[in-house]
């Protein structure tokens, strides 16, 4: 974790001169979803309450948040870590993905649609694979589901997904071969998008469905076999 110290510091600014547990949760739930602190890993107060210049109340109240969000884990007498999924939690945060990200796409009205996030999103995993960086093309894909969900101009549903993305982030972490979970959604992201920009609610809700079976399948069997089978 010690090397991601310094550029935690540089999100100081972001916590303006009103420091708050919730900014600071925020800044360690995109930490998390970025894939700064894999599973497992310990988090210190010393170095991250330095790093971000907060008092160690601060801190604590932020990581009671995160772990209500059940990103974080406490364990006595031991410390704050971040959580390690199981399969059912990762069924349950696929289960929840389906019910929200369809419902968004279902109900997006009358194109044309906003699409420039979704866009911005398929071309950064594009220059993520092209560089053989498959953290980075699955960090991408986050992106652009983050976007797709904001098509709703909702909120609270953004908030809603936020941590269930950051849940998400926690799952890939346990895959061994980042490549294979995700060359296959750079093609189908852009099918998704094609649709909808061709006014196509239908069949990108298909494409989202079919999409999001299927990536359920290959992580529950990495996790069959890589945590479930652990001693």
């Amino acid at each position: 974790m010690d090397e991601h110290l310094t550029s935690l510091s540089e999100d100081r600014a972001l916590l303006g001169r009103t420091s708050t547990a919730e900014r600071v949760s925020d800044i360690l739930r995109s930490r998390i979803a970025e894939g700064f602190f894999p599973p497992g890993t310990r988090l210190s107060e010393d170095s991250i309450g330095g790093a971000l210049g907060v008092s160690r109340n601060t801190l604590r109240e932020a990581f009671r948040l995160l772990t209500h969000e059940r990103l974080l884990v406490h364990e006595l007498n031991r410390g704050v870590f971040v959580r390690v999924l199981t399969v059912e939690d990762v069924e349950d945060i696929y289960r929840t993905r389906g019910l929200v990200e369809c419902a968004v796409v279902r109900g997006l009205g009358e194109p044309p649609y906003a699409l420039d996030g979704l866009a911005a999103a398929v071309g950064e995993g594009h220059r993520a694979s092209a560089e053989d960086d498959w953290k980075s093309v699955g960090t991408a894909n986050i992106h652009f589901h983050r976007e797709l969900v904001a098509l709703a101009g909702s909120a609270r549903t953004d908030e809603l997904m936020r941590s269930v993305f950051a849940e998400l982030r926690l799952a890939f972490h346990v895959v061994d071969d980042p490549k294979r979970l995700h060359e296959p959604y750079l093609a189908r992201n852009r099918e998704i998008l094609r649709a909808l920009d061709a006014g196509d609610r239908a069949e990108a809700e298909k494409l989202l469905r079919v999409y999001l079976e299927d990536s359920l399948e290959r992580v529950v069997e990495v996790y069959r076999r890589r945590v479930a089978s652990a001693p």
